[in-house]
Formats: C-alpha cells, structure tokens, sequence
C-alpha cells in the first residue's frame, strides 16, 4: 500500500503519533469550551447534549457504509480478477488441448488483483469518517469530564497483562464498570 503520511523537514517525530495527536486533538477540545459561539466545538460541548450525541451516531453509521464501500470495491476486483484468471486458465487448457497435449494447462498462473484507483479512493474516504467519529467521541469524553488518560486507562483495561504496555495507566478497580 502507498505510504500516505509524512513528517515536515525538519520536525522530530514524537513516541507515539497516535498518543501526540489524540492528546493534542483532546487539548484542543478542551480549551474550546472557553470559544465563543461561533465555534462549532463550543456549541457540541456547550449546548443540548442531544446535538453531540447524534454526530457520533450519525458518523459512526457513516464509518460503516464508507467500509462498506471499499469491501464493495476489494470484492469487486477480487471477483474481476478471478473471472479473469478463469478465462485465461480456460484458454491455456483450450490451446494445450489444440497442440495435443491434452488436460489442464501445466502451470497455473498467480492470481494478481489489480484494484481500480475508486478503492483507494474509498479507503481515504473511511479513514476520514472514522477521524469525524473519533472527533466526535473525544468531545463527548470532555463534556462530561473523562480525560484522556482514564479513557487509555479504560482501553488499557481491556488487554491482557502481557499485551499492555509495560507502564500503561490503568483503572483502580473500584472504577471498572462493565455495563449495566
């Protein structure tokens, strides 16, 4: 797959790109709840909470027809490219047996999938609905008061001793709810 991010010349990559931009996104949410109106952040945080909540669900079944779209897309060519394979295996067998050498042809060529430039296409439009959701969500998280920490906390919660990170914050168990 293409490589589609880079680092500015010049700038020092941090730990974790995921950890810098989150904490950054999360900052900046943050001191949005001091914007004035005009701010769409301020109104998500500030106003009904109805408003916030339906963007996630609204993006989160947008993250799920933008996957979809670019299944659609994997399908499609995988499915092109084996009618392809067939039809060239078909010919092999159909020039051997005119040649007289009779059943299938000796050697099977690889299946190679050449997918359409709409498929990546598709996978930078998921990409930017799943930013839209996590948006989303992390200013829920702020409205009501969930850092970014307690949120890894809860994340880190979830993994086995030996899959989380050595140092990982974690929830003290009081605070472990597991639904209702």
């Amino acid at each position: 797959m293409v490589d589609k991010t880079y680092i500015p010349k010049g700038e020092v990559p941090p730990a974790s790109q995921i950890g810098a931009t989150l904490e950054a996104l999360g900052a900046a949410i943050a001191a949005r709840r001091e914007a004035d109106e005009t701010s769409y952040t301020h109104r998500l945080l500030a106003g009904n909470v109805d408003g916030v909540l339906k963007k996630v669900m609204e993006e989160a079944g947008e993250v799920a027809l933008a996957a979809k779209d670019v299944e659609g897309w994997a399908t499609s060519s995988l499915a092109a490219a084996v009618a392809l394979q067939a039809a060239g295996d078909k010919a092999a067998d159909d020039q051997s047996e005119t040649l007289g050498q009779g059943g299938a042809a000796a050697e099977l060529q690889p299946l190679s999938v050449q997918l359409p430039p709409e498929y990546g296409e598709a996978v930078d439009h998921l990409r930017y609905e799943a930013a839209d959701v996590v948006y989303h969500l992390l200013v829920v998280l702020e409205r009501y008061g969930i850092s970014l920490d307690e949120f890894a906390a809860e994340l880190n919660m979830r993994m086995t001793d030996e899959e989380r990170p050595a140092g990982a914050v974690r929830l003290h168990g009081e605070y472990v709810r597991r639904g209702k």
